[in-house]
């Protein structure tokens, strides 16, 4: 990041939040001069709301569905003490709308960027690498039910063909999504069916909590090789198709 010795850290950090927002499909406006027909993804600067001006708010075909809280890049490792001022610029009146609570919410200082989406069951923030762009957040706002949400009403597992440390594995995992605790460590004996377990469980993500993209690790390519195997010749018990085929 280049920075200007004439400005101060904030203003550098917008500058850096400015060019990510580009990068990620949004058009900047500055708050005087607002059109929102400019395209799919507008993010204004200093929006004024009922308690303040947000830094940035985001509309996505003309509809408000986001906040942007900007910190100096000093504030990267306490950035998550700013949640409750970001929620409140999300839950305020923005001028001359009549808007309900913004379900979006970002805190970044160009460097470091967190995220809420407060249609959660529990929200809580995460670190993520980048902005949204305007289509994904028009794709969730759309959405009836968060990934969280949808998580929590996986059906009970069916299990055929399974062998009782695999049921047990995949039982915990889905436990731990409902909990809301998205980190979990499933350790298996050499043979247990590890692979079978990860299509068992891979295949209900996608199938009853709607996941769109999986990612299956391996640091070797022979491993990749059969789990590739495993995953095209996976069965489902609820179907009669391929997995390949669904």
């Amino acid at each position: 990041m280049n920075k200007n010795i004439n400005q101060n850290p904030e203003q550098e950090a917008r500058d850096q939040i400015d060019k990510m927002l580009v990068e990620a499909g949004w058009i900047v406006q500055p708050k005087n001069k607002v059109d929102l027909s400019a395209g799919k993804g507008i993010a204004v600067r200093e929006y004024q709301t009922d308690v303040g001006p947000a830094d940035y708010v985001l509309f996505a075909d003309r509809k408000p569905i986001g906040v942007i809280e900007a910190k100096r890049e000093e504030q990267g490792e306490k950035i998550t003490i700013h949640e409750d001022q970001s929620r409140d610029y999300a839950k305020s009146k923005l001028k001359y709308l009549n808007n309900d609570p913004l379900p979006f919410v970002y805190e970044s200082t160009g460097l470091l960027t967190r995220f809420t989406d407060y249609r959660d069951p529990k929200p809580r923030s995460r670190p993520v690498f980048h902005f949204h762009r305007p289509k994904t957040l028009l794709d969730w706002f759309g959405q009836e039910k968060t990934l969280r949400a949808r998580l929590r009403e996986i059906p009970e597992l069916d299990e055929t063909g399974l062998r009782p440390a695999q049921i047990t594995a995949i039982n915990n995992l889905e436990q731990s999504f409902k909990d809301n605790r998205p980190k979990a460590l499933i350790q298996m004996a050499t043979g247990a069916g590890k692979t079978f377990t990860a299509c068992t469980f891979v295949y209900r993500l996608l199938k009853h909590a709607d996941a769109k993209r999986i990612l299956f690790v391996v640091d070797t390519k022979n491993l990749g090789e059969q789990a590739e195997q495993e995953f095209l010749k996976y069965q489902p018990t609820d179907d009669n198709r391929k997995f390949t085929e669904l």
